[in-house]
């Protein structure tokens, strides 16, 4: 105990300014909580997950679970931050994925002095796990980090000792790999199918189905001819693309899609956006879901 007690001598020194705690033998001086704007609701879903909510300053408006978190002050959207509406909120701290910008808006917010702390996106589990544990350390909680990673890999392995049953039985009914396309529709005007290296991409590979559509990364406007030729037997979206599109006979009025298997069979499955692509804590959750979505929607029928 007396190696955490300053002397006598040191501790008047204190109280005169003769000395610093840090510099006091045995004194340590925790560091400062920050004060966080997350950027990305992958993000803000791991502090909460974390108990560290109290350290947010603001979010973004993809920030939608869990539901307090939608009653932060808002900054926006991620893709397109303002330097303005991120400094008003007095941040120590930008939490955000690389997905976040603009540069130059980034720029400006390290000049004005806070720290920067942009996690690769990496849309694979252990990408997840990666981003979770340096999150664990920026709000000083690394045992509850590592506490919540383990229990994330247990039911990461549930998840797929569930797919890989599911799989049996669909290559069984097919004689093939499921095809499934996914179609992102936040307007009627605006319309896109994901290629590689997505978070899209990466759902539909873990839910046990492979991409209809190859040959490109990112995403790219939907054309009747790439949808036909695609030959899908399951379109998934988003339910917030599904809304925008007008349910899913709207949907299956986009481009091409009335022709595909899928669209002939209406086989179409949504899933929140945030649940299905953020590749946040519930990761496993969604993919489970996922998984048990694509069987639902065979059940019964075989694809042309």
């Amino acid at each position: 105990m007396r190696g955490l007690m300053p002397s006598r001598r040191d501790a008047l020194a204190l109280l005169l300014g003769g000395a610093s705690a840090a510099a006091l033998p045995g004194w340590a001086l925790a560091a400062p909580a920050p004060r966080i704007v997350a950027a990305g609701g992958a993000v803000t879903e791991m502090v909460y997950a974390l108990g560290a909510e109290h350290l947010l300053a603001a979010v973004d408006v993809t920030s939608l679970y869990p539901e307090a978190a939608r009653k932060l002050p808002s900054v926006g959207y991620m893709r397109t931050l303002s330097a303005e509406g991120v400094l008003a909120m007095a941040p120590t701290v930008l939490l955000a994925t690389e997905d976040a910008g603009p540069p130059a808006v980034l720029r400006q917010i390290a000049a004005a002095g806070v720290q920067l702390a942009v996690l690769p996106a990496h849309n694979r589990f252990d990408g997840m796990l990666d981003r979770l544990g340096r999150i664990g350390e920026l709000v000083q909680k690394p045992a509850e980090a590592a506490a919540l990673a383990a229990k994330l890999r247990e039911d990461w392995r549930a998840s797929e000792a569930q797919v890989a049953g599911h799989l049996a039985q669909r290559q069984q009914r097919l004689g093939r790999p499921l095809r499934a396309l996914f179609v992102l529709s936040h307007s009627v005007s605006q319309v896109m199918v994901a290629g590689g290296e997505t978070a899209a991409q990466a759902m539909l590979v873990y839910g046990g189905a492979v991409n209809a559509i190859q040959g490109f990364n990112g995403y790219k406007p939907l054309t009747p001819e790439a949808a036909i030729a695609a030959q899908p037997d399951l379109i998934l979206a988003t339910t917030q693309g599904l809304e925008a599109a007008g349910g899913v006979p709207g949907l299956l009025r986009l481009p091409g899609l009335a022709e595909t298997p899928a669209g002939r069979a209406r086989r179409v499955v949504a899933l929140e956006a945030q649940f299905l692509l953020g590749f946040g804590p519930r990761l496993p959750q969604a993919v489970r879901q996922l998984d048990s979505a694509f069987t639902e929607a065979l059940a019964g029928q075989t694809a042309a």
